[in-house]
């Protein structure tokens, strides 16, 4: 996932979409933004300041994009997050370039953190 952010700052934002070349397409042509494939159902983007992700990896979700925090330690931020009232959805997985997990917040709202350790 890009050049990684500080310990415990937003890193990555990730957007779940139905066709990863369609997007590529719009926001390629929309923004200028470049693209780089890590296999069928993920592509980063980079606007040339942030990364971000592509993926079919997940449904659909118009509400928001997925919001991905760095963290030099995966376990520590878990502990924080399940400590500071948030529940684990998806727990540590490993993807191309490192693990990480999904939480809620305590209103609902999904959210990652991700190591590259």
């Amino acid at each position: 996932m890009g050049v990684r952010g500080g310990n415990l700052q937003i890193d990555n934002i990730e957007l779940n979409v139905s066709d990863i070349d369609r997007a590529k397409a719009f926001y390629g042509k929309a923004f200028g933004w470049s693209f780089t494939d890590y296999g069928p159902t993920y592509c980063e983007f980079s606007d040339g300041r942030l990364t971000g992700g592509l993926t079919t990896g997940g449904p659909v979700r118009p509400g928001g994009p997925l919001v991905i925090l760095y963290a030099d330690d995966l376990a520590v931020a878990q502990s924080r997050v399940t400590a500071a009232g948030g529940r684990i959805v998806r727990p540590v997985f490993a993807f191309p370039g490192g693990r990480r997990f999904h939480f809620q917040d305590p209103d609902g709202y999904e959210l990652a953190v991700w190591s590259a350790s």
